[in-house]
């Protein structure tokens, strides 16, 4: 291939910075592959010789060792759009060369998709929570009532799906100031968008909505909440987020430990008075709507004391290193038609329900009217740093779980522990062991391996169940039957159908209860982020008590240790009386085979 007289002088610097790099990359270290290729990839030119010019490079560069492409595609920074232009460059070479060839251009794009780099935060505005909220609606109801319990923080329990979906829109309508809202996961359904419209009009009349949501479940996203980013008075932040846009889960290869660590924090915070914390994320599913099997789960809403903390963590992690303006993000992707969206949300079947509970729920009517029931207790906000997300060796005297232990002490008579996924990892099983030989009650339920819906991180839980069971921890597994919402303020179940455990809480000594995102897990333990609160609450930790008991027996089957190489059985608790099971219970020997892959893995720390 010869240069004409028509190219253009870019198109002939593309050939020499091109032969430079590949001279240079005959004699380089697998290290410093990863620059030559990023050089190679961002030479600036749109020209068909330039592009052509690009992927002879890029195709040479190929002869060399595989080997050392692979290693230089797992740790490198370039342009943003680096990723977009390798596809056309990986295209146009398997044209040239089918077969072994294509496997290379594959190789070079997965090299150019590890070279995208985050852009510079430059220009991103610090902002924080709003101090003069004196004159809302929603102080006037809340501080009255504040003021004769100092230091304590209202607590209203919300079990009901219904009534968790409800209390955010809800509030989000009598919103006069700001709304805070920091996800985990907020989806694109029924449930996600009609939020995401009240978030909308609240906006429109004015209100500063500030919206953070972590990148891991964004994907095809991009233009909605671009569109609703666009929307005066809204800003929408991404935290942790995936440079390339289109191959996402190539970003891992470059940036494994990156892109691993998650904000797994969930709160609502309103006019920076009222807030809603919990476990649910954003979701048909987490409000039991739509085909998707609900979750069972637990959020609360707070008000007095803790609010102003929970706000100040909001903060925290909106002004970190890791939160991006969306538009650094994902530039400028199609325009979407919110109002369209929104108008077939609300006119979707399963909106009917949830647009029903907006009329019927009198929980924030009740707030206002001061008729809400609340306790007031003394309150702890626990949550990790946000630089948690980029440390790899975080200060462990410093995560969530230091914080909620040390705000509720060691447990002396009772521990009951509800996590769906449960992973405790060797130090957590011998904690746990130690607890049950000192004679303290402690139960566990999380989801057994036909409910859970990550049935991967069933198998951290799997392989320390003998060693639980045997030391005297009572465990028991949530059967995959749904239980249909209970009574509003109640948290015993009424009815069955298919379910999943999703809710995140503890007490401790009948006293404490944890109420968060923290999942008794080595992930949340050591890489996600959480938030909860530690709540100081003899009254909630009795309910949570007599709903364990009301539960257990009915919708869990009881794992008990057993002589022999089997260890522990399942007993399912029936009206003509216990019916014991050796094998995991409602599972397939298909899941059985694959969970004990899953156990013979040193994947414990990643679940």
């Amino acid at each position: 291939m010869q240069l004409t007289s028509s190219e253009s002088v870019s198109t002939r610097a593309v050939w020499v910075r091109g032969c430079t790099v590949l001279a240079q990359a005959l004699s380089s270290s697998a290290a410093a592959m990863r620059t030559m290729i990023c050089n190679a990839a961002s030479i600036q030119d749109g020209s068909l010789q330039a592009t052509r010019a690009r992927a002879w490079i890029l195709r040479r560069m190929s002869h060399l060792s595989v080997r050392k492409f692979i290693i230089a595609s797992c740790a490198g920074k370039g342009p943003r759009d680096m990723g977009q232009r390798c596809n056309i460059r990986a295209a146009a070479w398997a044209e040239q060369s089918p077969g072994m060839r294509l496997l290379f251009a594959a190789i070079t794009c997965a090299a150019c998709a590890g070279c995208v780099g985050l852009p510079p935060l430059e220009g991103r505005v610090e902002s924080h929570a709003l101090a003069d909220t004196q004159e809302t609606r929603l102080a006037r109801a809340v501080q009255p009532i504040a003021a004769q319990h100092a230091e304590l923080t209202g607590i209203h329990a919300m079990p009901r799906g219904t009534d968790a979906f409800a209390a955010r829109v809800l509030l989000a309508q009598a919103a006069e100031r700001s709304i805070d809202a920091q996800y985990y996961i907020w989806h694109a359904d029924q449930t996600g968008l009609l939020l995401m419209e009240a978030l909308r009009d609240a906006a429109r009349r004015g209100v500063r909505v500030r919206f953070l949501m972590d990148d891991q479940t964004t994907r095809g996203m991009d233009a909605l909440l671009s569109a609703f980013a666009a929307t005066p008075n809204v800003e929408v932040r991404l935290y942790n987020p995936f440079p390339n846009r289109t191959l996402r889960s190539l970003g891992y290869l470059g940036e494994f430990s990156r892109l691993n660590r998650r904000m797994h924090n969930k709160s609502f915070i309103v006019d920076n008075q009222a807030a809603i914390v919990g476990g649910r994320n954003i979701g048909n599913e987490y409000f039991g709507a739509g085909d998707e099997i609900p979750f069972m789960d637990l959020d609360v809403i707070a008000l007095g004391h803790a609010v102003p903390e929970l706000s100040a963590q909001f903060d925290l992690y909106w002004n970190s290193a890791s939160a991006y303006p969306i538009a650094s993000i994902v530039g400028k992707p199609t325009p979407e038609d919110l109002d369209a969206r929104f108008s077939a949300a609300r006119e979707d079947a399963v909106s009917a329900q949830y647009l029903a509970a907006l009329r019927e729920t009198p929980l924030v009517s009740d707030l206002l009217a001061h008729r809400l029931a609340l306790e007031w207790v003394a309150a702890k906000v626990v949550r990790d740093d946000p630089a948690k997300t980029r440390d790899p060796d975080p200060d462990r005297a410093t995560l969530a779980l230091a914080q909620i232990f040390e705000a509720t002490g060691a447990p002396q008579r009772s521990f009951d522990l509800i996590s769906p996924y449960f992973v405790p990892g060797t130090r957590g099983t011998t904690a746990l062991e130690d607890l049950a030989r000192r004679g303290v009650a402690v139960r566990v339920l999380t989801n057994s391996l036909a409910s859970n819906d990550v049935a991967v991180v069933h198998s951290g839980y799997a392989k320390r169940r003998c060693a639980l069971a045997t030391a005297g921890v009572r465990l028991y597994e949530l059967k995959p039957t749904r239980i249909l919402a209970p009574a509003a303020g109640d948290l015993k179940p009424t009815a069955k159908s298919l379910q999943a455990l999703h809710a995140k809480t503890f007490s401790v000594d009948r006293r404490y209860v944890f109420v968060g995102s923290f999942n008794f897990d080595l992930r949340s333990g050591l890489l996600n982020t959480e938030l909860g609160l530690v709540l100081r609450s003899p009254g909630l930790a009795e309910r949570l008590e007599q709903a364990l008991d009301s539960l257990l027996p009915k919708q869990a089957y009881e794992v008990r240790p057993v002589a022999g190489d089997a260890c522990v059985e399942w007993i399912e608790h029936t009206a003509a009386g216990e019916v014991r099971m050796e094998d995991e219970p409602d599972s397939t020997a298909w899941g059985r085979f694959w969970l004990a892959v899953w156990m013979s893995l040193p994947i414990d720390w990643m679940l």
